[in-house]
């Protein structure tokens, strides 16, 4: 159902409604008095091990829709061929590569918070899809750059969009061929001193160097896990579905090294002006959405530009809340987190309602503050006992073994924000599975190492949910959505 459905509704009646949704629904349409939960149907997690989905989809084509373009998204790891690790290995691995991408956000923010210099570290509607198959658990979408299509990694903590391009000095192995910019008639190189390159400054924290004959704009971008790219910014023709984009400001990397499996770069949906959300302001007025699929179900979600909510799909009305202003971080989106729910009971810690969290589509597991994280987990042990114990994985502390078990019933958590609004976590984002067999199961949060470290909720927690950046208003909105690109 649209958000316009409920657009007019008086918010008293929208309190109410969310008050009823919050005390009476579960997952499967049950009633479990008081208590919320939600049915997880452990079988549905084997369809990597039984090899059910294709190594590599065609990219469904974008399409328009009142206004709004709409792209398939996917994720990631299901463009590539099978790893040859085995999944405890890559399941691992990804957590390690999460935990990289957190201490260099956290970096970056102390960095920015304390005047020091950094350097960058990370109506449309666009397939969005899954990145399992390429080592992490991030999220793809397809565009086109220069008139060739190109899968970009989806990344709201990053600002410049770039792409791997000829020639390259190092290149990692991507899926679509290297970006050509010497055989594209619209691309043209950005000179080291135009006002274009010096923004450089300001939204990623370091000034572009020249380049020699010409004098080239260069960039770095170095990411927490050692990865990173170097190349220079230049202008190109950008294709988002229908919606053209001319003289579209990128990174044509030329030096690229790292965990972006077989992408051919980032798409930068950050706050500064060389992000993809400010360079089209004018096409999609600074709105975007999205809806995260789950690898579990194969299904795409879908990447929309534009303010028009005809192209949602939610289930239950779009409720918002306002974005926190944090003038020396204004490339981030945060918002006020003043509340948790584990299975309808609430939980305690001093850390509501204070700094903010980060919202992020590029880190995976979601971590809260210590006193939070503890309250939940005690919470959660208290409404999920009985179940055997298993040893912790990497990040995460509190696994359990349920290679018994068919199906479980396991407590909803919902993460509650300033103004009413709301994260139901889906089923599909409460576990994380260490082993195919469900004998190593944790649960997908984490604890930061210190009270007033900046939290993060990370797109494992926003799977099948609509989530709405209106960068003008400044306000994120959430409704629950099964995501579906068709």
């Amino acid at each position: 159902m649209a958000e316009s459905s409920f657009t007019h509704l008086p918010s008293l009646l929208s309190s109410f409604f969310l008050l009823l949704l919050s005390i009476i629904t579960t997952h499967d349409g049950g009633v479990h008095g008081s208590e919320e939960r939600q049915v997880l149907h452990l079988q549905s997690f084997l369809w990597e091990q039984k090899n059910t989905i294709p190594s590599c989809l065609t990219p469904l084509k974008p399409r328009q829709q009142d206004g709004a373009t709409i792209l398939e998204m996917v994720l990631q790891d299901r463009c590539t061929g099978r790893s040859t690790m085995n999944w405890s290995e890559k399941q691992k691995q990804r957590l390690v590569s999460d935990e990289a991408r957190l201490k260099s956000l956290q970096s970056r923010i102390r960095s920015t918070e304390s005047g020091k210099k950094i350097v960058d570290v990370s109506q449309a509607e666009i397939p969005l899809k899954s990145g399992i198959k390429l080592q992490t658990l991030n999220y793809i979408v397809e565009i086109q750059l220069g008139g060739e299509n190109t899968s970009v990694i989806v990344d709201t903590g990053s600002d410049l969009t770039w792409v791997q391009c000829q020639p390259c000095r190092i290149c990692y192995n991507q899926k679509d061929p290297l970006f050509n910019p010497s055989v594209s008639p619209s691309y043209r190189t950005v000179l080291c001193n135009s006002s274009t390159c010096q923004t450089l400054e300001s939204a990623m924290g370091n000034t572009g160097a020249c380049g020699f004959g010409p004098p080239t704009c260069n960039y770095v971008v170095s990411y927490g896990d050692g990865s990173y790219t170097r190349g220079e910014l230049g202008t190109e023709h950008l294709q988002l579905g229908a919606a053209s984009v001319d003289n579209f400001v990128f990174g044509c990397g030329r030096n690229n090294k790292g965990l972006f499996g077989g992408a051919s770069g980032i798409m930068g949906l950050g706050r500064s002006s060389l992000s993809l959300v400010s360079q089209t302001t004018n096409i999609f007025n600074g709105v975007f959405s999205y809806c995260l699929p789950s690898a579990e179900s194969a299904a795409s979600g879908s990447l929309v530009f534009g303010a028009d909510s005809s192209a949602y799909k939610n289930l239950t009305p779009v409720t918002y809340t306002t974005m926190i202003s944090r003038p020396q971080l204004p490339t981030f989106y945060f918002i006020n987190i003043t509340g948790i729910t584990v299975g309808g009971a609430g939980i305690q810690s001093p850390s509501f309602g204070k700094a903010g969290i980060l919202i992020d589509s590029g880190t995976v597991i979601s971590r809260l503050p210590p006193s939070m994280y503890s309250a939940l987990k005690s919470e959660f042990f208290n409404k999920f006992s009985g179940y055997p114990p298993a040893p912790g994985f990497s990040i995460l502390d509190t696994c359990f073994n349920l290679s018994n078990y068919t199906e479980v019933e396991i407590p909803t958590i919902r993460l509650k924000f300033e103004g009413y609004s709301e994260i139901p976590v889906d089923v599909t984002g409460v576990f994380y599975f260490a082993k195919p067999d469900a004998s190593q199961v944790c649960l997908a949060l984490a604890s930061l190492t210190y009270e007033d470290d900046i939290g993060i909720i990370g797109n494992y927690q926003q799977k099948n949910q609509r989530v709405i950046y209106d960068t003008k208003a400044s306000k994120l909105g959430f409704a629950r959505e099964t995501c579906s690109f068709l």
